[in-house]
């Protein structure tokens, strides 16, 4: 083989490389994209789960069992992402209870969302994941719920207001 023909050869796997390696960085990042898109659709459905387990008497009774064969699995799978995640970055419900402990005026969900955005680049929650994680808050008690004609606002519960 001649010097010029390898140096060709040699030419078209540098290039073959650097478009696969081009690929599967686009890949990589439409993944990450996803995951996280995942990760916000496991903080929904647990927010749903909890809500539903909170009233009972919403839900259809005689499905729950069924339900709760699963649970162990999907549980175990939470606990192990939430494990990897928990070093990482808090909570939502808690950045969200944070944001609001620091105004002293309640505050509607999509201006919560708003100043996350701008305080954690890092996290992007949709508006219904927002307003979702807030309504959960509601029901373990740690935020209170206000409407102001078609608004809903937000407001930590304060420790005399538990008792």
């Amino acid at each position: 083989m001649s010097s010029q023909s390898a140096a060709k050869l040699r030419s078209r796997y540098v290039e073959q490389v650097a478009s696969e390696l081009t690929e599967n960085r686009r890949r990589q990042e439409e993944l990450a994209k996803k995951i996280e898109l995942l990760k916000q659709e496991e903080t929904l459905l647990t927010d749903i789960l909890t809500l539903a387990e909170r009233y009972e008497g919403f839900a259809d009774a005689s499905r729950l069992p069924e339900q709760a064969q699963d649970e162990p699995v999907v549980a175990q799978a939470a606990a192990k992402g939430r494990a990897q995640d928990s070093s990482r970055q808090p909570l939502l419900g808690d950045l969200l209870l944070e944001l609001l402990t620091g105004h002293d005026e309640p505050r509607p969900a999509k201006e919560l969302r708003d100043e996350l955005l701008a305080k954690h680049p890092g996290r992007n929650p949709t508006p219904q994941v927002v307003r979702n994680t807030l309504e959960s808050l509601v029901a373990k008690g740690r935020v209170e719920r206000h409407k102001q004609q078609r608004s809903v606002l937000y407001t930590p519960v304060t420790s005399g207001a538990t008792d």
